[in-house]
């Protein structure tokens, strides 16, 4: 099947038409056979006779890629690159395009959603009420807080342009500063170091790479305020979870809120047992108009590479 497709996010295709569009262009779309993240084995197979393949965070590396004799292209259903030997893709000649702010705006509702959930402790308290327990939790601010945003791409940028709603201070890292940005918006630029120090609130919007792997662990924990939320949406392997869990338990920090785990679902049990922790099955992406809008770009972008292929 040479003009074979496969996309293996569960919500490709759920809304808007990214299926059609593939199809009206000539090529078979073969959805996720599974239902789950596939294995690298798994990959290996379905995309033995793929031209293209949409994916989320299924395994793309050497080994994968190599099986893949026929693949012309990689459309990343996200932004998340982490996946993906880019490497390797690059030593055979396979392009790789990403969705550029096609979830922004969910991503950073999500991560927003999680700051409010830790502070005011939305989920002890709605357990509490029901097993009729109406007495009263006291628990954070959020308006006029500190907000740290460790990368401000467009959903860091997103989640600052909320967080002025809450007359909140913003100081924000990143390697690639916008200067002219952070003008407008009054976003202080700060070093990571004085982000863990300084801030209410540090939500987390950096690219996994092996120089921010881990980039919070014990160390990082000490130097935050008892009072303070993390919130991770980005990737899971920049947070080392046992510290993580090591934070939550001694009340190193108040809470958190994590979205995207080192391997998901988590293996560890201690995570599961935190109260003060409030956790996503990596579905801060997963609003309407975001996976409507991730299909179909990832499906452009897929046809514009193949176009040039043919």
């Amino acid at each position: 099947m040479m003009n074979k497709i496969l996309a293996t996010p569960r919500s490709f295709g759920q809304v808007g038409d990214p299926v059609g569009l593939l199809e009206r262009a000539g090529y078979t779309v073969v959805k996720n056979p599974v239902g789950r993240i596939l294995t690298e084995a798994e990959m290996c197979e379905h995309l033995a006779d793929a031209v293209g393949v949409i994916v989320g965070v299924d395994p793309l590396n050497a080994n994968v890629l190599n099986a893949a004799k026929n693949l012309k292209v990689i459309s990343k259903y996200g932004v998340g690159t982490d996946n993906i030997d880019m490497d390797r893709a690059k030593e055979l000649g396979i392009p790789v395009r990403i969705t550029t702010g096609a979830n922004a705006d969910a991503v950073a509702d999500y991560a927003f959603t999680l700051m409010a959930a830790c502070a005011r402790k939305l989920l002890p308290i709605d357990a509490r009420c029901r097993n009729r327990d109406w007495g009263k939790v006291t628990s954070l601010d959020i308006w006029g807080k500190t907000l740290g945003i460790l990368g401000l791409g467009a959903i860091g940028k997103g989640l600052a342009r909320r967080a002025a709603g809450f007359n909140m201070r913003v100081l924000a890292y990143d390697l690639f500063w916008d200067a002219e940005y952070a003008r407008q918006h009054g976003i202080t630029y700060a070093e990571p170091d004085e982000i863990y120090r300084a801030c209410d609130f540090i939500s987390l919007h950096l690219p996994l790479t092996d120089a921010s792997r881990h980039m919070i662990g014990d160390a990082q924990f000490a130097m935050m305020k008892p009072t303070a939320v993390l919130v991770n949406t980005s990737r899971g392997g920049l947070v080392d979870e046992a510290a993580l869990v090591r934070a939550l338990r001694e009340g190193t920090i108040y809470a958190a809120g994590v979205d995207a785990f080192a391997q998901e679902p988590p293996t560890d049990d201690a995570l599961y047992a935190l109260d003060n922790l409030v956790m996503g099955s990596h579905c801060a992406a997963s609003t309407q108009g975001a996976v409507e809008n991730m299909g179909m770009m990832a499906a452009q972008n897929l046809l514009d590479v193949l176009a040039k292929s043919c």
